[in-house]
């Protein structure tokens, strides 16, 4: 296959992973606090040509010279996240919470192969499960733990009337006509939210800042003072219009590139039958 091909083979492939992302938004288009993902493209240049001889042209100083630049198509170089408010839905259910600030998550903890890992979400639809102790956790939809502010998991012990959470993020428990609170959700802000790792189930983790010149705490920080909606959950900030938009571009994008592949097997052909 010549260059021609082989250019448009590569953005073929990439773009279908574009098509796959734009799928994987429209399908999370109900999914509680979901956040879009942006697919953002890369030219692939692996060859310079200097095709000038003056040195005004390749003046010193220069990083690359002033030549013909060939490449191997594009690719996705990232995929970022929109991190904007959805829309609130009122669900008036008392372990329904729904972060009213941009970048910011509840932290919960996700064991997977005998290890514990602190994750974040935007899904503010928790639940009381039962322990074997008889007590009571605090968890996601998907039965992960949610932390308190100390990174602990929220335990309530048994015996209880009536478990609420009020607006600054507090567990308020009944028993025997007395309330109190007995534990706070963690809620943390993203300092730089574009460098956390989506992972499934609607979660996102710290990525290896070993790799990287900043600390945990540069990424992720606590959030003081916590402000949240009681009786209401965030909805996807996902705008289907835009989705289809995004959708027909790309989907013509893999047809013109198609094409190429065939228009240059044509050529190829006519070639061959004029030797």
């Amino acid at each position: 296959m010549s260059r021609m091909g082989i250019q448009a083979a590569t953005t073929m492939r990439e773009l279908q992973n574009k098509l796959d992302l734009i799928g994987h938004n429209v399908a999370n288009a109900n999914t509680t606090g979901y956040k879009t993902q942006m697919a953002n493209f890369s030219s692939l240049l692996y060859q310079n040509i200097d095709n000038f001889s003056d040195e005004e042209a390749n003046s010193v100083g220069r990083v690359t010279p002033l030549g013909i630049r060939q490449g191997a198509g594009a690719k996705v170089g990232h995929a970022n996240n929109n991190f904007t408010q959805g829309a609130l839905i009122n669900t008036e259910r008392p372990l329904d919470l729904a972060l009213t600030e941009d970048r910011q998550f509840f932290e919960v903890a996700v064991t997977e192969n005998g290890e514990t890992e602190t994750r974040f979400t935007r899904d503010g639809s928790f639940y009381l499960q039962p322990t074997q102790t008889g007590d009571s956790a605090l968890v996601t939809s998907n039965g992960h733990a949610i932390l308190n502010q100390f990174g602990e998991a929220i335990v309530i012990n048994q015996g209880f009337d009536d478990v609420a959470l009020d607006a600054s993020g507090q567990v308020v428990v009944r028993r025997d006509g007395i309330t109190n609170s007995e534990a706070t959700i963690s809620v943390v802000e993203a300092i730089r939210p574009q460098f956390l790792e989506q992972t499934g189930q609607n979660l996102f983790r710290l990525p290896d800042v070993t790799e990287t010149d900043f600390e945990a705490g540069d990424i992720i920080g606590q959030v003081a003072d916590v402000n949240v909606a009681v009786g209401r959950l965030e909805g996807s900030n996902v705008e289907l219009s835009t989705q289809m938009t995004e959708l027909i571009q790309t989907q013509r994008a893999y047809q013109f590139n198609a094409r190429t592949i065939s228009m240059h097997d044509q050529m190829r052909g006519l070639i061959n039958q004029m030797r």
